[in-house]
C-alpha cells in the first residue's frame, strides 16, 4: 500500500474553506485544504478498499512525527481512499488550533492525522465519519492538541472541533456543527465554533460532557445555553485573530458585502471587536474556480494587502514574507501577515462532491503539490486506485530532489518566482491558468464518457477516469519542467530576453538579441530614493 510521505514536524499553519451545496453554482459541496509546514514533503496517499478478518490489527503511526503509537482493531470493511477523499465522496481536512495545553493527552492512542484517514476508510457519509472519528477517540484516546476538522459529503458540510481531556484521560470533548446548505465557512488554526444550539439534534452533535467537563475544571460557570466552545477551550488572542481568523475574513470578504464590520476582529488589536460569525451567506454562488482563487489569496484589495511596496516585499513586490511570523527590533515585537497562500504549503486541494452523479464520478479532488498560487490544480477522481507517479515518486523525499516529482519541480519554479514576483509571476500564471482552463473545458465530456461506461461497466469507468487523471498530472509536470527552463533563460541575471512569435529573438547573425534591462519597478525606485536620500543622486 502506498502511503503519504510525511514531514517530521506538525502541519499547524493550514486553511480550510467550506461551501454548502446551495451556495455553489452547480449544487456541488466544495471544501479545501492547504497543508502548510516547513519541511513538509507530502504526496497523494492511497488506501485501497479491503475486507479484514476478525482480530486483524491496524498500526497507528503519528501523522506528523512518524512515531509508532500503537495498534487498534481493523474494521471489517474499509473503503478506497485517494488523497483526502474516499470512493463515497467523503472528504476530510483539518487545521490545528491547539487550545489549552493541559487538555493534551500524550498517552492517547490516536493522533489527528490518523483520525482523518481512519474516518475516510470507514465512512460512507459525513455524519458517519463524525461518529467513527469520535468513537475511535473516545475508545482509544486522542494524543493531539485542539483540532478543527472539515467533514463533507455530496449532501452535507460539517465542521467539527475536538480536544483531549488531559494526561491519561483517554477521552475527548468535541462538537460538530452542520454548515447550512446556502452558506460558506472557513477555519485557519483558530477554533471557530462558539455557542451552539444543543437542542438542534439534526444539525449539531457533541460529546455528552462537553459542558460538564469545563465546569469540573472551573473554566465555565454559566448556563448550558451560554456555553461557548472556543471562548472556553481555545480563546482567540491576537495571533488567533490576525494570524488565523484574518484568512477566513478575507474569504468571506471576497463573496459578501459588509465584511468591513468584522475587520476590527481580523486586525486583532481591538479587545471589544465584534466576533466573526461561523458562516455567512455569500452574495453570489461560488464555482470551483472561485474557490481555487480564494486559496491563492494574499489579502489583495484589503487593508491587509501584501502587494505593497514596503521593504518586506523586496524589489519585485513579493506578496510573501520570510518566517518566523514574529521578529524583534529594539525590544519590540513585530509580525508578518499570514495570508491563505503561503510558501510552505506541502499540498493543496479543492474537493468537489456532486450528489447527482455516480459516486466515483461525482467526487473530484483538484490537487496541487505546492503553494496553491503557484500550481495548476489537476483533477483526481475519488474512485482512483493508482496515483500519478509525480504525486507519489519513488526515491523522492524532503531532502532528495527528483525531476519526476511534482513537489520538487513545482517548488523549483516557485523559488525562482518568489523573489522576482512581479516580473516572473505573470508567466507562471499564464501557464497555470491555461492548464486549468483546459481541465474545466474537458471535464464535461470526460464525465459524459465515464457515465456512459459506468452504466454497463463501473470498473471500466473508474479505470478510464484514473487514466485520465494520471495523464493530466504527468502532462502538468512536463509543462512545469518546460516552464522552469523558460524562466531561467528569459530572466537570467535579472534582465529580460525579448521574444517574438513564441521564440526568443536572435540577431541576423544568430546570437541572442539585445536584452531588456528593466531596472527597478517605478514604485520601488521612488521608495528607494525616499529611504536613501541624496546618497545615490547624480
Amino acid at each position: 500500500m502506498a502511503v503519504m510521505l510525511m514531514a517530521a514536524t506538525a502541519a499547524t499553519a493550514c486553511t480550510n474553506f467550506i461551501v454548502g451545496k446551495n451556495a455553489s453554482v452547480d449544487g456541488s459541496v466544495i471544501c479545501t485544504y492547504n497543508a502548510d509546514d516547513y519541511g513538509l514533503f507530502i504526496g497523494l496517499c492511497h488506501y485501497p478498499a479491503g475486507k479484514h478478518a476478525k482480530g486483524e490489527m491496524r498500526d497507528i503511526v503519528d501523522w506528523d512525527s512518524h512515531k509508532y503509537i500503537g495498534k487498534i482493531p481493523e474494521a471489517a470493511e474499509t473503503y478506497n481512499v485517494i488523497g483526502n477523499i474516499n470512493e463515497y465522496q467523503v472528504t476530510i481536512g483539518e487545521t490545528t488550533y491547539g487550545g489549552r495545553d493541559e487538555m493534551i493527552d500524550p498517552e492517547g492512542g490516536i493522533d489527528y492525522g490518523s483520525l482523518i484517514y481512519l474516518g475516510l476508510q470507514r465512512s460512507k457519509t459525513a455524519r458517519e465519519a463524525i461518529r467513527v472519528m469520535t468513537t475511535l477517540a473516545e475508545t482509544y484516546g486522542y494524543c493531539s492538541g485542539g483540532e478543527t476538522f472539515t467533514i463533507c459529503d455530496p449532501n452535507e458540510a460539517w465542521i467539527m472541533e475536538m480536544m483531549g481531556k488531559g494526561l491519561g484521560s483517554k477521552g475527548v470533548v468535541w462538537v460538530a456543527q452542520r454548515i447550512p446548505d446556502n452558506a460558506i465557512c472557513g477555519h485557519a488554526n483558530q477554533s471557530r465554533i462558539g455557542k451552539f444550539d444543543m437542542k438542534d439534534k439534526a444539525n449539531v452533535l457533541y460529546s455528552k460532557d462537553v459542558v460538564k467537563f469545563a465546569r469540573e475544571k472551573g473554566w465555565f460557570k454559566g448556563k448550558d445555553s451560554d456555553f461557548n466552545w472556543k471562548m472556553t477551550y481555545a480563546k482567540p488572542d491576537f495571533s488567533g485573530r490576525r494570524i488565523c481568523d484574518a484568512r477566513v475574513w478575507a474569504f468571506f470578504n471576497r463573496f459578501a458585502k459588509g465584511m468591513d464590520r468584522y475587520l476590527p476582529w481580523a486586525l486583532g488589536k481591538d479587545p471589544d471587536a465584534e466576533d466573526m460569525p461561523l458562516w455567512i451567506i455569500p452574495d453570489k454562488k461560488l464555482s470551483v474556480q472561485d474557490v481555487q482563487a480564494a486559496m491563492r489569496d494574499h489579502y489583495e484589495g484589503t487593508p491587509l494587502a501584501m502587494d505593497s511596496t514596503d521593504i518586506g516585499g523586496g524589489i519585485w513586490q513579493m506578496p510573501y514574507r520570510p518566517t518566523p511570523l514574529y521578529y524583534d527590533v529594539d525590544g519590540k515585537k513585530y509580525f508578518n501577515e499570514r495570508p491563505t497562500s503561503t510558501q510552505q504549503t506541502g499540498f493543496s486541494y479543492v474537493a468537489q462532491m456532486r450528489s447527482w452523479l455516480p459516486r466515483q464520478i461525482g467526487g473530484v479532488l483538484w490537487f496541487g503539490n505546492d503553494d496553491g498560487n503557484m500550481v495548476a490544480y489537476t483533477p483526481i477522481y475519488c474512485g482512483n486506485t493508482v496515483q500519478p507517479e509525480c504525486y507519489n515518486t519513488p526515491g523522492a523525499d524532503a531532502v532528495t530532489f527528483s525531476m519526476d516529482n511534482a513537489f520538487w519541480v513545482c517548488n523549483w519554479v516557485s523559488n525562482m518566482v518568489y523573489p522576482r514576483y512581479s516580473m516572473l509571476f505573470p508567466d507562471l500564471k499564464a501557464v497555470r491558468d491555461s492548464l486549468e482552463q483546459h481541465y474545466f473545458a474537458t471535464q464535461p465530456e470526460v464525465e459524459r464518457k465515464a457515465a456512459a461506461l459506468y452504466a454497463t461497466d463501473p470498473q471500466a469507468a473508474i479505470g478510464y477516469l484514473n487514466t485520465y487523471s494520471n495523464k493530466q498530472a504527468q502532462q502538468m509536470l512536463a509543462r512545469w519542467r518546460q516552464l522552469a527552463t523558460y524562466l531561467i533563460v528569459k530572466y537570467n541575471d535579472m534582465v529580460i530576453k525579448p521574444e517574438e512569435n513564441g521564440h526568443f529573438k536572435r540577431t541576423p547573425e544568430g546570437i541572442g538579441a539585445t536584452v531588456v534591462r528593466p531596472g527597478y519597478p517605478a514604485a520601488f525606485r521612488k521608495k528607494l530614493v525616499e529611504t536613501t536620500g541624496t546618497r545615490f543622486e547624480k
